[in-house]
């Protein structure tokens, strides 16, 4: 296994979460073509849900969601098997998202985000394309926000990092890849911050000023520093 691997020999693996329509197929399967061209060993998985509507004809029952979250994770290990760089299209947390959203059942989240805590890198994908029917697998444009919702707030809680992936057609695919190279470049980057105490990123995802994390630090630095002028121009009043 090449270096791409990391500093453990295992692959990395990259999960693609977000809700309906936000372009995640199109988006891993772009990905593992420009990954591979740069010469990467890359496995892409598909969605288990999507398999199960297309196998079965018809969406899963609540008592079938943890056979289908199960599933999303043994196919991720096992393609961890067979390539240096994995392409989840979606994980285990998107079963127990859509679980909360539909059925109102939560018992899916705590395996849930123990089976996405192999992710090494998250990327969420973004609202901001348009809903587009897809059989029976969409449940309408009412729902995705109330998925992306649910997604946000468990990520959230749980501390995971993950990078926002935004913009249309090859914009969306390129602010995608900035945070996976970001990720591949880790080893070397940890080398260059050995050697140089001042040398700073944003966080461990990307170093994309534009990053909403990085939008949200600032606004809270802003803010903490506009504060400290009041209160210390309250303090002259007083003294005046």
């Amino acid at each position: 296994m090449s270096d791409v691997a990391g500093d453990t020999g295992r692959a990395l693996v990259i999960g693609v979460v977000g809700a309906e329509s936000t372009g995640k197929t199109l988006l891993v399967k772009e990905l593992g073509r420009t990954l591979r061209e740069r010469g990467l060993q890359v496995v892409t998985v598909p969605e288990a849900l999507r398999l199960f509507c297309d196998r079965e004809g018809c969406t899963p029952r609540v008592d079938e969601q943890r056979a289908i979250a199960d599933e999303q994770t043994q196919r991720i290990a096992a393609a961890a098997e067979r390539g240096n760089i994995v392409l989840a299209d979606t994980t285990a947390l998107m079963t127990a998202v859509y679980s909360e959203v539909i059925f109102g059942d939560r018992s899916l989240h705590a395996q849930a985000l123990a089976d996405h805590a192999r992710c090494d890198l998250t990327l969420l994908t973004a609202l901001d394309l348009p809903w587009v029917p897809d059989g029976i697998i969409r449940d309408g444009p009412q729902v995705r926000e109330a998925v992306d919702t649910c997604l946000r707030r468990l990520l959230q809680e749980a501390g995971v990092p993950h990078a926002l992936v935004m913009g249309k057609g090859l914009r969306r695919q390129a602010n995608a890849l900035s945070s996976i190279e970001h990720l591949l470049d880790a080893p070397a980057r940890r080398q260059r911050q050995a050697g140089s105490s001042r040398w700073r990123w944003f966080c461990d995802n990307c170093d994309d000023g534009e990053c909403e994390q990085h939008w949200l630090t600032r606004a809270a630095s802003a803010t903490a520093s506009k504060n400290a002028e009041d209160s210390e121009q309250g303090e002259g009043g007083d003294a005046a």
